[in-house]
């Protein structure tokens, strides 16, 4: 396997492991939140999530390798997921939306990252592209929910 393919493979399965993560992190809160709409919300992304994690896996096997089956305790501490069950647990919309869009924060980062390798292919570039664009546009709608005056957090 020559050293592109390898390096492809790499940049595939690290948005793998931010993918699951953030799949976890919104699937949690769809589950833990108060509040029917943010709870659709995050169930969208969940679902969203999990559909671009079996795209980057189809990608690695269609490459001949292995791939990352699920999202990394380090990866989810790093991307501010693991302050999520507090701010479930305080039933505060405005701190669950900060959380969610503080991990938002790392998937973008990871998707710009990719996105700058010059090591991937035609096809790789455009999936990762197409990914980063709904990433992108989640977290701007996160950030849009977080700051906007339905979930302000009470002073």
């Amino acid at each position: 396997m020559n050293s592109n393919i390898k390096s492809t493979i790499k940049t595939l399965n690290d948005l793998i492991e931010v993918v699951k993560d953030g799949q976890q992190g919104f699937k949690t809160s769809a589950e833990d939140v108060k509040v029917p709409e943010l709870a659709r919300v995050f169930d969208r992304y969940a679902k969203q999530r999990a559909e671009f994690a079996a795209e980057l896996q189809a990608r690695v096997v269609g490459l001949g390798a292995d791939v990352e089956t699920s999202g990394s305790l380090s990866g989810s501490i790093h991307r501010g997921w693991i302050n999520l069950k507090s701010a479930l647990s305080s039933n505060e919309p405005h701190s669950v939306l900060e959380e969610a869009e503080r991990g938002e924060d790392s998937a973008v980062a990871a998707y710009r990252k990719a996105l700058e390798a010059t090591h991937l292919d035609l096809p790789t570039q455009e999936l990762i592209s197409r990914q980063y664009a709904d990433v992108k546009a989640a977290h701007d709608h996160v950030k849009q929910l977080r700051d906007g005056s339905t979930y302000r957090k009470a002073s």
